[in-house]
This record gives structure tokens, sequence and C-alpha cells, in this order.
């Protein structure tokens, strides 16, 4: 079809404001990463810090070399691959139910020749690269019930959920990107929104599954909602409201310029400051002044993929995919922030180029590097 015509590789220069602000991104991480463990490195490495920053840096360096390389990868040729490169991780999410690694309660992790991945960061770049695929394809007829929303549902449904048995806030975020992305394409708006009931519903049923997961719902709405939580632990602020109770601390303690680099007091008392809560060390150490300025990273990201790459993409699977990489990418970054200052329940999800992490690192470094090719594309 038309729209998976291997175009020519894109000639024009890569978006400068997208690159700059993924590399200070990057930066930040790094300095960031390097206070935050410093506690996690004492009790688990004998003190040596630099053997965790030096992991963190070369697994930065990685995702950068990646979306290099991906920023020359012409777009169209990655869509050509875009089915099976989901049958594949859809396949990976389910042997990790079976043989996956079991930490905090879910099975996320998949051990492969010495290495952990985690197939939910594979999984959700490949859906949106088929998403996109199946949006452009069903132009003629997309408001069709039958002929585009149900079989483009089918794959999304079934990629949802095998990633939220384990991951329910990586599979909410992704679905919300999805329908944003469906908005773009002229999806029937009330066929959108039948979504959001059914996610709801299957949201519930998996909170029910995970007395852990649902605990923390609840101890955010300070209500007893669910009957597999033991009430004593759920609004125990030494328990499940204690990470958010830590994180609020932080954020308090930065005050308008923060305690300095390294100065953090929190990264002592809060679980995985390096990773969950990184956002919460920067608003300590640099303040809300910090803090800000890096949410605004996000933002220029974007405004610049939707108003700029997006907008003067030149097809429709340029289009979507930009929508539904910078969708992602800032949601994940503001619902990690979210988690911090105690607006949203805890979730885990990294932010984005910041965390310490390896294959969301990696999943990162091939969603830019393809946006980044798209934008060679736009005149």
């Amino acid at each position: 079809m038309q729209i998976l015509t291997l175009k020519g590789p894109g000639s024009g220069p890569v978006d400068k404001f997208v690159l700059w602000s993924v590399l200070l991104l990057s930066a930040v991480g790094i300095v960031a990463v390097y206070s935050a463990i410093a506690y996690f490195a004492a009790t688990a490495a004998g003190g040596d810090t630099e053997r965790f920053l030096f992991r963190h840096m070369f697994r930065v360096a990685i995702a950068l070399v990646v979306m290099g390389v991906f920023s020359f990868i012409n777009y169209h040729f990655l869509a050509k691959l875009s089915k099976i490169l989901l049958i594949i991780s859809v396949g990976l999410l389910l042997a990790t139910q079976v043989l996956g690694v079991v930490s905090g309660g879910a099975a996320r992790w998949l051990a492969i020749g010495g290495l952990q991945i985690q197939p939910s960061d594979l999984a959700k770049v490949a859906l949106l690269l088929y998403t996109s695929v199946l949006l452009a394809q069903k132009q003629v007829y997309i408001k069709s019930f039958t002929k585009a929303f149900m079989p483009i549902m089918f794959w999304i449904g079934m990629t949802i959920l095998a990633i939220g048995i384990s991951d329910l806030s990586t599979s909410l975020v992704i679905l919300t990107a999805i329908m944003v992305m469906c908005f773009v394409a002229r999806v029937n708006t009330m066929h959108i929104l039948s979504l959001v009931p059914v996610g709801a519903l299957l949201a519930y049923l998996m909170l029910l599954s995970s007395p852990q997961r649902a605990a923390r719902v609840e101890s955010f709405l300070h209500m007893k909602l669910f009957p597999n939580t033991v009430a004593e632990q759920v609004f125990d602020a030494g328990d499940e409201g204690y990470q958010a109770a830590q994180a609020k601390l932080a954020i308090a303690n930065g005050g308008l310029t923060g305690l300095g680099p390294g100065k953090s007091q929190q990264r002592d008392f809060l679980p995985a400051p390096y990773n969950d809560f990184i956002f919460a060390i920067i608003a300590e150490e640099y303040g809300v002044v910090g803090s800000l300025s890096l949410l605004f990273l996000y933002i220029l990201i974007l405004f610049r993929g939707l108003l700029r790459i997006a907008r003067h993409a030149p097809d429709p699977l340029g289009l979507f995919l930009s929508v539904g990489i910078v969708i992602m990418l800032t949601l994940y970054g503001f619902v990690h922030a979210g988690v911090s200052a105690n607006l949203l329940p805890v979730t885990g999800l990294p932010l984005p180029f910041v965390s310490y992490g390896g294959t969301s690192m990696l999943a990162n470094g091939v969603m830019i590097g393809i946006l980044l090719n798209i934008s060679r594309h736009v005149e």
C-alpha cells in the first residue's frame, strides 16, 4: 500500500529542539542518579557508587546510540516489520507470566542469556508502530465499527491485556496514548469513548487480582474499596503511605531553589529514589525552579512533536507515529512527577531518559529515534 511504500531516508536535519531536550534530560539523569544511588550503593555494593553510575552512563550511551541509528532508519521500513514485532512482543509478555522474575508482587522481567528485560517496554514500541499502520491503512473507512475500529482494537486489546496483567499503570498510559492517536486519525469519537468504561472495568478486575496494587489506590484515595486488602496496612503511614509521604517531604525540603546537588536527605528513606522517585530527589536538590525546568523539556518535546513534526509529517503514518510517541513519552514524565507530588497513586513508572533503567531507556531511545527520522522528512 502507498503508506508503506519505502520512501527516501529523509535528507533534512533532525529536529534540534527534540534532540537537545533529550540530551539535556540524559545529562540531568546522570547527575540525579549519581546523587540518588548513594544510599543504595552503600547497602548493596559496599559504598561503590561509581559502579552504578558507570552502569547508568553505559545504558544512557547505548540509548543515545540507538536513538541515532533509528533516526537514520526509514520509519516506513519499521512499519513493514511492526506486525511481526508486535507478535513477538506479546509472546514475550505471555512467557514472562510463566517464566518471569517476580518483583514487587508481579512478574515484569524476563531473564534471557543472563540479562533481564522488561517485555512491556518492547511491546509499547511495537504497538505504537502497528497501530499507526492500521490507522493509516483504514483511513478510507475509518468511521466504520466493523471494518476499522474492531480490527484495530483486537491488536490493541490483546497487547494491553498482556501488559496489564503485571503492569497496570503502563497499560493505562499506553491506552491513553492510543486513544489520542485514534482521535487524531478521525476514529468515531463514540467508539473511542467506549474504551473508557471498558478500560475502567478491566482495571478494577486487575486490581482485584493484586492486593498490592489495590492497596496503593486505596492509600491514595484514603478509601477502602477492595475486599482483598488489609485496612491496617492501607492507611498506615509507615506501610502503603510511606513512599508518598517521603516523596512529599523531599519536595517540601527543596523549596524554591533546592538544597543543592548531592544534598538530598530523603534519598536515604525513599524506596528506589534513583528510579521510581527520581523526580522527588531532583525537586529536593534543585527546588521548584529545577523541577519545573525539567518538566519544560518534556513540554518542549510535546510541542515540537505535535506542532512541527506531526503537523508537517509527509504522510498519515508519520503523523500518527509522531503523535503516539510524544504523547506516550510526556505522559510517562508527567505521571511520574504526579506520583512524586502525591497527585496520583504510586505507579512505578520511570522518568524517561532520567531514571535508572535498562530496557525502558532503550525503548525511549528507539521511539525518539523514530521521531527524529520522521522530522528528517518534514519540509
